[in-house]
């Protein structure tokens, strides 16, 4: 098995990037869903995040309150770090499960781990190699306004509260450029499935 992590800033192209690496025949493992596994009703993350926030990040059907919980962590660093300490460790220990059944099923599998936080959140030594797609954070900024509906400042926020490029790019092996056209992401994403093949 090849363990690739894949990583990018918000609205970079990551995801783009990795539903490619799926259509080629790698088995894409997404970070985000088991964000949302971790913190489903009943994990002991759900519970850790309402007893350090309170009812206020619940639903009245006692699911999380997605919305409740991002403008609390996207305003306040500590929240966020806390927010962090509590699903990080899960999506890991759910991330290990993940890749333990894929070289079960395929010894030789290429696995991706679509990983938004990856520089935020957990070391580069497990992987084989660290691919981060990329683009101008104006660029990145244009696509959450049209494409996610949000203001300009939203969307500079967001971009604030993750890791710099230059820190992402730091722990790369390769750096996948998605500031151009679909076809040329595509294309990208295509040459790198031969790479990584190879």
């Amino acid at each position: 098995m090849t363990l690739i992590a894949l990583t990018g800033g918000i609205a970079a192209g990551k995801s783009t990037v990795a539903g490619r690496l799926a259509e080629l025949g790698a088995v894409v493992v997404d970070a985000d869903r088991l964000a949302r596994e971790a913190v489903a009703v009943g994990s002991p993350g759900l519970a850790a995040l309402a007893r350090a926030f309170g009812d206020r990040v619940l639903t009245a059907s006692g699911e999380l309150d997605r919305a409740a919980l991002g403008a609390i962590v996207f305003a306040d660093g500590d929240a966020r770090a806390q927010v962090n300490a509590i699903v990080h460790p899960e999506v890991a220990r759910l991330s290990r499960a993940r890749f333990a059944e894929a070289l079960a099923t395929d010894p030789d599998a290429l696995v991706v781990y679509d990983v938004p936080l990856l520089a935020e959140s957990r070391g580069a030594a497990e992987f084989d190699r660290i691919v981060v797609v990329q683009a101008p954070v104006e660029e990145r900024i244009r696509r959450m306004m049209t494409a996610r509906g949000m203001t300009r400042a939203e969307a500079e926020g967001r971009v604030l509260a993750q890791a710099t490029d230059e820190e992402r790019a730091a722990i790369a092996d390769e750096v996948i450029d998605a500031g151009g056209s679909l076809e040329q992401t595509m294309s990208a994403a295509d040459a790198l499935y031969d790479r990584l093949k190879a």
